[in-house]
C-alpha cells in the first residue's frame, strides 16, 4: 500500500495544509481540526483506498483508518508546514467536549505504556498459576518475580509523574516542573509522613493525610492551577529574571496548594466518583455490568469513554484490581461478533473484506473499525452488539469477575483475569464468548439491510419520481430554507444511518402536522419528535443541532406524546432568535425512519418551502 499516496490524497480532500489547525492520530483514526466555515471533501475522502468512515464530530473530521493509522500520519505530516497549525482559531466547542478532550489527550499518550504494563501483568499471573499448580512453588519469593512485578506495576506507582508530563502539555504549563509536583508526591519521605500516625503540618497548617502515589486527578488538577499561576508570573516577573524565578516560585506556589488544597479535592473527587461506581456495584454487580458491557462501544464512538477510562487505572493503582475494563471486554467482544455475522451474511465484496479485517482487530481490542466500517454503518448488528455486550457484561458482574491490570480488551489480555478465582474467571470466559458468538448469531438470524456492490446506490435515492402522486407527498412541518440531508452538521443524520430525508433551516419557530397522525414520542427537551401518519410512515422531526443540551429551554409544547392530531396543528414551538444566540444551529432534520421499506424516498427542488408545500415524496 502507497501510504504517501494516500497522505497525499488526505491532504488534498481536506483542503491543503492553510486548511488544518491540527491533525493528531489516536489508535485507528486521524483527527483532523479544521479552519472555521472550512469543510473536507467527505464523500470523496470515504471513496479513497484505506479510509473506512469519516466522522464530523465536536468540531473534528475523524477519518477512520484502521491499523494503517500510524504509517499514514507518518506520511502525512511531513507534508504539512506546522508552522502555520497555530495561528488559526479552533471551533468553538461546549466545555463539556473540552474537558473530555483534555482527558483524552491526557491519557491517550500512555495508554500504551499501560496496556503493556497490563499485557506483563497477564503474563506474571500465568506464570505464578503454573508455578502453583504445576511445580508447587511460589514463584512470588524469587527477585526475577519481583523485577518484572515493578516493571508491570512502575506505571501505575508513578502515575503522578507520568500525568504531570502529558497534564503539562495539554495545558500548556512547564513539563518538568509538572514533573516535579508529582514527584513531591510520590516521595519517599512524603508516603511516609501520610501513612504515619502522627499530625503532618504545612506552615502550621494541618495537612489531609491521603495517598498521592498511584492517584489520578491531583496532579491534574494542580498542573491545571499550575498552568494559570506559570502565565502569572510570566506576566509580572520581568524577562532577565523569567528563567529562573518563573520555576522557582512556581514550586513554591504550587507545593504547598497541591498538599493543602488540591491534592485533597482531587482525593475526595476521585473517592466521590468510585464512591458512586462502587455504589451501583453494591446496589447490583449485574446491573453495572450490563450497562458498561452495553454502552461502552456507543461512547466510544463520541469519545466519552475517556471520562470513564480513570475509574479502572485508579482502581488498579489502589487496590491492585478492576472489574470496568471486564465488563468493556464483553462489548468489545460482542463488537468483534457482530462484523463476524457480518462477514457471514453480506453479499458486498467490500464490506466482506472490511468486516473481516473488523473482526480480528476488535477480538485484539480495537473496535473502531467494526464500529465505523460495519456495525454502525448497518444498524442492526450495532443494536445486535450492544444486546450482547449487556447480557454478557451482567453475567460477568454476577460473576464477580475482575482483572489485576489495566489492560486493553481482547484476546492477549484474558490472562489478567485468571487471578480473580475459578468462578469469576469462567464467568469471564463464558462471558466474552456469549458476547462474541451470540452477537454474531443474533446479526445473521436478525439480518440487515445490505448494501449494493454499487455503494452509491444507497447514497441517493432512485429517481422514479415520474412514478409519483400527490397522495405519495408529505407536506412541510416547518417552514424555511432547504438544506440537503447530507450537508447536515450532525453526521448520524447526514449519513442516512437514521434513514432519508431532507433538513430546513427554520424562518418561523413551529413545527405541525404535516398530515393527521399520532404523535410516538416528544422528548422532555422537546427538540425532538415522532409522528406517525396515517398512512403508515413513520416521520422524526430533529430540531436543531445539539439543541439536546438547551433542556428544553425556550421551547413549548403544544401536544402530548400518544396524542392523535390532525393535519395543520401546532406540536412545538421555540424561539428561534434566542437560540441563535446561544449559537445553536437551528437546522431541522425530517428523516423517513422507515425508509428502507418504500422504493424511493425523494424531496422537494424548491429551496425554500411553506406550510402548505410538499417536501417529501415516497412511492411504496
Amino acid at each position: 500500500m502507497d501510504y504517501q499516496k494516500i497522505a497525499l490524497q488526505i491532504l488534498k480532500l481536506v483542503g491543503g495544509e492553510q486548511n488544518i489547525v491540527s491533525v493528531t492520530h489516536c489508535f485507528t483514526r486521524l483527527r483532523f481540526v479544521l479552519n472555521d466555515n472550512n469543510k473536507a471533501d467527505r464523500e470523496k475522502l470515504l471513496q479513497t483506498e484505506g479510509v473506512i468512515s469519516v466522522v464530523e464530530s465536536s468540531g473534528q473530521y475523524q477519518i477512520v483508518l484502521g491499523n494503517k493509522v500510524t504509517h499514514i500520519y507518518d506520511a502525512l505530516t511531513p507534508l504539512i508546514d506546522k508552522s502555520t497549525q497555530h495561528h488559526q482559531p479552533a471551533p468553538k466547542v461546549s466545555i463539556g467536549v473540552k474537558i473530555l478532550n483534555a482527558f483524552a489527550a491526557i491519557f491517550t499518550p500512555i495508554i500504551p505504556a499501560i496496556a503493556a504494563s497490563g499485557m506483563l501483568k497477564g503474563i506474571l499471573a500465568v506464570a505464578v498459576m503454573i508455578g502453583q499448580y504445576y511445580y508447587q512453588t511460589d514463584i512470588k519469593t524469587y527477585s526475577t518475580y519481583t523485577i518484572l512485578h515493578a516493571a508491570s506495576d512502575a506505571v501505575f506507582y508513578f502515575m503522578p509523574i507520568i500525568l504531570g508530563y502529558t497534564a503539562a502539555k495539554v495545558f500548556k504549563a512547564h513539563e518538568f516542573i509538572s514533573m516535579i509536583i508529582g514527584a513531591t508526591l510520590c516521595y519517599p519521605s512524603i508516603v511516609s509522613l501520610m501513612a504515619s500516625k502522627n499530625e503532618v503540618t504545612l506552615f502550621a497548617i494541618e495537612l489531609t493525610k491521603a495517598s498521592y502515589t498511584s492517584s489520578v486527578i491531583p496532579i491534574i488538577l494542580a498542573v491545571f492551577i499550575l498552568s494559570y499561576v506559570q502565565r502569572f508570573l510570566e506576566y509580572i516577573i520581568p524577562e532577565v529574571l523569567k528563567i529562573i524565578m518563573v520555576p522557582t516560585f512556581s514550586l513554591l506556589i504550587m507545593i504547598p496548594a497541591t498538599l493543602l488544597i488540591f491534592g485533597p479535592i482531587g482525593i475526595y473527587i476521585g473517592e466521590f466518583i468510585n464512591w458512586i461506581y462502587y455504589y451501583i456495584m453494591g446496589v447490583s454487580p449485574i446491573l453495572l455490568g450490563a450497562f458498561i458491557g452495553g454502552i461502552w462501544c456507543i461512547l466510544v464512538i463520541f469519545g466519552a469513554h475517556r471520562a470513564i477510562v480513570p475509574i479502572g487505572i485508579n482502581d488498579v493503582a489502589q487496590t491492585g484490581r478492576q472489574n470496568l475494563l471486564a465488563f468493556a471486554g464483553a462489548a468489545n467482544f460482542s463488537q468483534a461478533g457482530a462484523a463476524l455475522g457480518v462477514f457471514f451474511k453480506t453479499k458486498n465484496k467490500n464490506l466482506k473484506t472490511v468486516a473481516a479485517s473488523a473482526t480480528i482487530t476488535a477480538l485484539f481490542g480495537i473496535t473502531e473499525p467494526a464500529i465505523y466500517g460495519a456495525n454502525l454503518r448497518l444498524k442492526k448488528p450495532m443494536i445486535c452488539a450492544v444486546i450482547c455486550g449487556a447480557i454478557a457484561g451482567g453475567f460477568m458482574g454476577w460473576g464477580g469477575s475482575y482483572g489485576t491490570a489495566f489492560a486493553n480488551q481482547g484476546v492477549l489480555t484474558i490472562p489478567v483475569y485468571a487471578e480473580a478465582g475459578s468462578k469469576a474467571f469462567l464467568c469471564y470466559l463464558i462471558g466474552i464468548a456469549f458476547a462474541f458468538f451470540g452477537s454474531c448469531l443474533m446479526t445473521m438470524m436478525i439480518g440487515f439491510n445490505d448494501i449494493p456492490n454499487d455503494e452509491d446506490s444507497i447514497k441517493t435515492a432512485p429517481n422514479t419520481k415520474n412514478n409519483l402522486t400527490t397522495d405519495d407527498a408529505i407536506a412541510a412541518p416547518i417552514e424555511g430554507r432547504v438544506v440537503p440531508l447530507n450537508e447536515v452538521k450532525d453526521e448520524v443524520f447526514a449519513s442516512g444511518s437514521m434513514g432519508l430525508g431532507v433538513a430546513i433551516y427554520p424562518q418561523t419557530g413551529e413545527v405541525i402536522a404535516p398530515a393527521d397522525c399520532t404523535v410516538t414520542v416528544l422528548y422532555p427537551t422537546l427538540h425532538a419528535i415522532g409522528l406517525k401518519l396515517d398512512n403508515g410512515v413513520e416521520l422524526l422531526i430533529h430540531i436543531g443541532i445539539d439543541t439536546v443540551n438547551l433542556q428544553g429551554e425556550y421551547f413549548t409544547a403544544h401536544v402530548k406524546a400518544g396524542e392523535h392530531i390532525t393535519k395543520g396543528s401546532k406540536i412545538v414551538s421555540f424561539d428561534i432568535h434566542r437560540i441563535e444566540q446561544k449559537n445553536y444551529d437551528l437546522t431541522t432534520s425530517i428523516i423517513i425512519v422507515d425508509s428502507q421499506q418504500y422504493k424511493s424516498v425523494e424531496t422537494t427542488q424548491q429551496s425554500e418551502v411553506s406550510y402548505q408545500d410538499n417536501l417529501l415524496f415516497i412511492q411504496v
